[in-house]
């Protein structure tokens, strides 16, 4: 992979490198390209992805939304963990339940299903054979894992200088816990997340909460997926790929953000504060008449707004509250006077008012109540794709909007093993008798 520089013109004979399969040339002595349709900005970027669960195969997943070929290699009969991660399960066309878990199905879209025993030679000498055609390669094994196996790292980038090699653990490549399983709960305890998440000290149902998705696996992906364009960027100066070691409690404390600031400041550990905000006020929830709803005021001129939607302008020129940092400081008061307002009306009327004059509100919604906003369905959060046992499969769109190159959802999550055969015969060349050969003897 290449990429087509703005200049105009070249010298006569010189080449340029452009992106495979995306570029006509036209003209003789001056050099003008056009860019043909590309099914997305990874167009001709192959991933051969060996991880499982959640956050290896979140990371291929949006490389597979921007358009890479991505072969997902899975053990035979049984496939990754996480499709037998149920209920729910997928419903077929007459409303029974299919082997395919909702787990499974968040993830691995856009994807291949190839299924290879690593644990055999033959196996694992297929496996670098797809690492030699590949341009990344995915895993997330222990420490070691596939060093045993000839799959190493160093193994692979010796057969293919270009591979972007990522490895995801729990802890790391090295240091004292490199070689224990880490899962997103640990993780989420270790590295502090849960102790600023949750009721505060004191008040009813006080105490530690994990968050509600596997935030630590999530971003860890994410992270994953920036490690590999940039390194795949830096291929195309240097030529040379290279191994991206990625731990879930690295991400975690990376991503601890203002609050790890705040103790690094301050001095002073960080506290949970329940559904209130450590460094704005009023930030949190109130109760309406009928329900609650969230207020966010993020600067001094939003609360003035909100002092005289709630009829209250006084509140403008209260010393205690003049300022974000007074407010914070006197919150239990704030948060007293505001709710003896808000209490008044329904939800509905300060969902009408609040924003209409400039102040951040809204409901705390359910997902099937978030999946039902206009603005979420403007945005085609939604979609569905086909899929050969149900007819067709909901999903949850890619937050991109790419302006050139859209990104498209043409396959749904595969079936175990659904694309070996293809994948043999398209990458590697194999023949059907080299193909039956290999399911005779349990390789495939």
């Amino acid at each position: 992979m290449s990429y087509l520089r703005q200049c105009r013109y070249c010298a006569p004979g010189q080449e340029w490198l452009v992106p495979r399969n995306i570029v006509q040339r036209t003209g003789t002595n001056i050099r003008r390209y056009r860019v043909a349709a590309m099914s997305g900005p990874l167009d001709g970027i192959r991933v051969l992805d060996l991880s499982r669960v959640l956050a290896g195969p979140w990371c291929a997943q949006l490389l597979a939304d921007l358009g890479a070929e991505v072969i997902k290699v899975e053990r035979p009969g049984a496939g990754d963990d996480t499709r037998h991660w149920g209920p729910p399960w997928l419903k077929d066309r007459d409303g029974r339940d299919t082997s395919e878990s909702a787990y499974f199905l968040s993830a691995n879209r856009g994807k291949q299903s190839i299924t290879v025993d690593i644990s055999n030679s033959e196996g694992q000498h297929l496996i670098r054979d797809l690492a030699v055609e590949s341009d990344v390669f995915i895993e997330n094994f222990k420490v070691g894992g596939l060093a045993a196996k000839g799959l190493a790292a160093d193994d692979l980038l010796a057969l293919n200088p270009r591979l972007i090699y990522l490895s995801i653990t729990g802890f790391g490549q090295n240091g004292p816990l490199a070689a224990q399983p880490g899962y997103d709960y640990l993780i989420q305890a270790m590295g502090g997340l849960m102790s600023i998440t949750g009721v505060e000290d004191g008040a009813p149902g006080a105490g530690p909460q994990r968050v509600g998705v596997a935030i630590s696996d999530l971003t860890t992906g994410l992270y994953g997926a920036a490690g590999i364009l940039s390194a795949l960027y830096h291929r195309e100066q240097s030529g040379r790929g290279q191994h991206i070691d990625l731990a879930l409690l690295d991400t975690q404390v990376g991503w601890l953000a203002n609050q790890a600031m705040n103790y690094f400041v301050s001095g002073k550990v960080p506290v949970r504060t329940g559904a209130q905000h450590p460094n704005l006020a009023p930030y949190q929830p109130f109760v309406a008449s009928d329900q609650p709803i969230i207020i966010a005021v993020g600067n001094d001129g939003q609360f003035q707004q909100l002092c005289r939607c709630i009829e209250r302008p006084e509140f403008i020129e209260d010393e205690r509250f003049l300022t974000n940092p007074l407010r914070v400081q006197n919150r239990a008061a704030l948060e007293q006077a505001l709710q003896a307002e808000i209490c008044k009306h329904p939800a509905a009327y300060w969902l009408e008012i609040l924003p209409a004059r400039g102040v951040p509100c809204c409901r705390i919604n359910t997902i099937q109540q978030a999946f039902g906003e206009p603005q979420i369905q403007h945005r085609q959060m939604h979609i569905k794709l086909d899929h050969p046992l149900s007819g067709e499969v909901d999903a949850v769109a890619n937050p991109l909007n790419l302006s050139a190159t859209p990104i498209r959802y043409d396959k749904a999550p595969p079936q175990l093993g659904q694309d070996t055969d293809a994948v043999l015969r398209g990458v590697l060349g194999y023949s059907d008798d080299m193909i039956r050969e290999l399911r005779e003897r349990s390789v495939v």
